[in-house]
């Protein structure tokens, strides 16, 4: 690990810690009552919680079979791919944005899928996975827009107007700013996109969103497109059910409804976007937040945010090692790169 990649690192745990420190000294929750309420939890409903995940991670190696058919002559079997997924998410909690490559340097040690490939249809996986997400935080706008909409400006530090004609008048000229200033981009980027062209920046940018594009269309090659769908539907389902089903464990949140749960799923799927390792402190600063809008005090947000977001972790962690035990048992059975075409040489994670 080269220096900027270990300053990266430091920030991102800096980041976390900062967070951590704020949303607990905001609720004015200590430790102590924070293990409290956590250890009288249900525990039968946390294995609930283990067995979905389990199956999530399961579904996602699938897919992830699915987007490699066409582009690999080898099909990993459904062990080395699970295997590969979990390893990946192991490598995400040590450091962010580390366990796409780890995931496919342990799939080609396992299966010899050169990692060149195996990561294209990674970016792809997760196009589709941002897709979803925008496709629930709509839903859920839709479903829960009074709750969310508070949410959102009190959280940027506004004020939430009244019922009536005020807040209808403010969101009339907030949507009426927003197309202005859209049509004046679009304008702009018309008149002077010959300018543009010419920029590194934005030849990068435009790159970017043509690969993003032509990742989002390559679901027309799959030969099981059916299973594609139900694979994804079948993880959002998952990560809904893994988090509501451990409302059930505490008796301060046993009576949340299933719309409470869509809106900490998406929520809480933002905050583990953030660039901090495993969404620590982000997870737990917007969970905590969206949870006071179902009634929920303060502390108890903060215990339901660390609760789910310390069950996910713990079997992340017993899943990861497991999957690395069975990866250094195995032993390299890869395909050397340089026997492959157009092969990257892989990165070791089990070494």
């Amino acid at each position: 690990m080269n220096s900027k990649k270990v300053i990266q690192y430091l920030i991102s745990l800096a980041i976390a810690g900062g967070l951590l420190w704020f949303t607990f000294n905001q609720s004015n929750l200590d430790a102590a009552d924070l293990w409290a309420k956590i250890k009288a939890a249900d525990y039968r409903w946390v294995l609930v919680s283990a067995l979905l995940t389990i199956v999530a991670h399961w579904s996602r190696a699938e897919r992830w079979r699915v987007l490699l058919e066409p582009v690999v002559p080898q099909r990993p079997t459904s062990l080395d791919a699970t295997v590969s997924v979990l390893t990946g998410y192991l490598a995400n909690l040590a450091l962010p944005r580390a366990g796409e490559v780890a995931r496919c340097g342990t799939l080609y040690r396992l299966s010899g899928v050169p990692v060149n490939v195996s990561f294209g249809t990674v970016v792809a996986e997760r196009l589709f996975d941002v897709l979803m997400l925008l496709l629930l935080l709509g839903a859920t706008f839709v479903l829960e827009f009074d709750r969310l909409s508070q949410f959102f400006m009190e959280f940027l530090g506004g004020k939430v107007p009244g019922q009536g004609a005020g807040g209808s008048g403010l969101l009339i000229v907030a949507g009426a700013v927003l197309l202005g200033m859209a049509a004046l981009g679009w304008f702009l980027f018309r008149r002077y996109r010959h300018v543009l062209d010419q920029n590194p920046l934005y030849q990068k940018i435009s790159g970017f969103v043509v690969g993003l594009l032509e990742g989002l269309l390559s679901v027309r090659k799959l030969r099981r497109p059916g299973a594609f769908i139900v694979h994804t539907l079948l993880i959002w389902t998952m990560y809904y059910l893994m988090s509501y089903t451990l409302f059930f464990a505490m008796p301060a949140t046993a009576n949340l409804s299933p719309l409470a749960g869509l809106t900490i799923l998406v929520v809480g799927s933002l905050g583990m976007a953030a660039p901090t390792p495993g969404g620590i402190g982000s997870f737990h600063l917007l969970v905590g937040q969206v949870a006071l809008l179902y009634d929920l005090s303060s502390q108890d947000g903060q215990v339901l945010a660390t609760f789910i977001h310390g069950v996910s972790t713990v079997m992340i962690i017993i899943l990861g090692v497991l999957a690395l035990l069975f990866v250094l048992l195995r032993g390299n059975k890869a395909t050397p790169a340089a026997d492959v075409p157009n092969a990257t040489k892989p990165v070791d994670v089990a070494r």
